[in-house]
């Protein structure tokens, strides 16, 4: 494996996060981290009234993401070679897109107390896709609650995680636009990206395919 021994897979909603995550602990032989979406009762609430239930969404991901990687370092799975589909600093984007100013005040104080105490990953492989090639994802996978999804809070999403990531000095993170490729279903573009991970060095650098430009 790459010497990376905890990835990352980031991305915003839609762009094949737990996809390429599967893949890479296959490839590496690694276990897998996965963030636990579906469990989320406050989830479906949210896409359909973003305002009542923003706080108690986003309160419970922040919770569970942070009791998932305290279980982690407990089995000392850090140890091993892992993959996950999340980055808990991730929360803070929606935190911002959705909470009011005094959700947000809160929210942060409640962050910067977890925060400390979440081990960081070797290499963060952050997805881009444009916000139509976005949405037209979530319309082919069909989740239920996913239905009220609408392009322009995708487009929203997408502008709050390139902004997040142009500012991530937190460790390596190789940021790839996956708008014209399919790591799924094509080999060769699975390949591609594999050689640029285990490729990785220090620092930002970035990977556009011929496909996306």
């Amino acid at each position: 494996m790459t010497k990376k021994k905890y990835i990352v897979v980031e991305g915003p909603i839609g762009v094949g996060k737990t996809s390429l995550a599967k893949i890479l602990a296959a490839e590496f032989q690694a276990r897998t981290v996965f963030e636990k979406v579906d469990d989320n009762p406050f989830l479906p609430r949210f896409y359909e009234d973003r305002e009542t239930y923003a706080f108690q969404n986003q309160l419970f991901f922040l919770l569970s993401r942070y009791q998932q990687q305290q279980e982690l370092i407990q089995q000392e799975l850090f140890n091993q070679n892992t993959v996950a589909d999340y980055l808990f600093a991730k929360d803070k984007i929606f935190a911002t897109l959705t909470l009011s100013s005094e959700e947000l005040n809160l929210y942060q104080q409640i962050y910067q107390l977890l925060d400390t105490r979440v081990p960081k990953p070797d290499l963060v492989v952050y997805l881009q896709a444009r916000p139509e090639v976005l949405y037209k994802r979530i319309k082919k996978r069909d989740k239920s609650y996913e239905k009220s999804i609408t392009p322009d809070y995708l487009e929203e999403v997408a502008q709050a995680y390139n902004q997040f990531f142009f500012h991530y000095e937190e460790g390596p993170l190789l940021v790839v636009n996956t708008s014209g490729i399919d790591f799924v279903g094509s080999s060769e573009d699975l390949a591609d990206l594999i050689k640029e991970i285990n490729n990785m060095g220090s620092g930002t650098q970035h990977y556009i395919p011929l496909g996306s430009r």
